[in-house]
Order: structure tokens, then C-alpha cells, then sequence
């Protein structure tokens, strides 16, 4: 095992996920497969960083969980980030609760119930905080 290749969502609406990763949350979009599909149906390719996000048309989840994909970011990206999500009308969150040396998250939802984190932390730091409270 090496790494994640991708990560893929799906979605009802193709553009209106292509607004919400490029106007967003910055991404590139770098492939649409427009009339001619070579998966199972309509795709867009994005880079997200260097991260390859696949939105492909279909049913999305039917209800919300915590099931989730984080992003790191810098903490002095989150307002910037944060007012761009606002603007496409996407639904922050409220945190949840955490224990100091965690680090900042903004939690939110796309429109096809997807729920996603930007975290300002490493997991080295989270293991540390952790270790410090026990």
C-alpha cells in the first residue's frame, strides 16, 4: 500500500459539485467526461492540492453521518475558506467539542450529504494532547 489514489462522490449535480470544490474549497477541475463516459456514468476529475477528487453523477447518500473525508489546511486559511462556503450557500456546522492541543476544524456538508472537515492539526499533535490528558 502506498497511498490514496482518489476519492470519489456521488452526486446529483455535476456543476453545482464543480462550483462547491473549485469556488469553495479551490480545486482544479481537470477532467469532464461530458458525452462520453468511460466509467458508470458522467464524471469530473479534480485536484484538490494533490489530491485527485472523482464527483460522479448518481444517487448520493440519503442521509447525513459523521462519516467523513478531512482536509488539512493552514489555520489562517479557515475565515477565507469559511466565507467562500457561506457564499455557495453550503451549511457549516457548529465544532464539536474538543480538548485543548487538538487543533481548529470546520465541519460541513455538500449538497448531496457528503460531510467534510478542514483541520488545522496533525495527528501528532492530537496524539500528544491525548497523551497529556491521561
Amino acid at each position: 500500500m502506498q497511498s490514496i489514489s482518489h476519492l470519489t462522490f456521488i452526486v446529483k449535480d455535476l456543476e453545482r459539485m464543480a462550483r462547491f470544490l473549485c469556488e469553495g474549497l479551490g480545486a482544479t477541475e481537470v477532467y469532464d467526461s461530458g458525452a462520453q463516459t468511460f466509467s458508470v456514468a458522467p464524471e469530473k476529475f479534480f485536484l484538490l492540492g494533490e489530491i485527485w477528487i472523482a464527483a460522479m453523477q448518481g444517487e448520493p447518500p440519503a442521509e447525513r453521518s459523521y462519516q467523513h473525508v478531512a482536509f488539512a489546511v493552514n489555520e489562517d486559511d479557515l475565515a477565507a475558506i469559511t466565507a467562500r462556503l457561506i457564499t455557495l450557500g453550503i451549511e457549516i456546522k457548529p465544532p464539536r467539542p474538543r480538548i485543548a492541543g487538538e487543533a481548529q476544524s470546520l465541519y460541513f456538508y455538500d449538497f448531496d450529504n457528503h460531510l467534510f472537515e478542514l483541520h488545522t492539526g496533525t495527528l501528532a499533535e492530537r496524539l500528544s494532547s491525548y497523551r497529556e490528558k491521561l
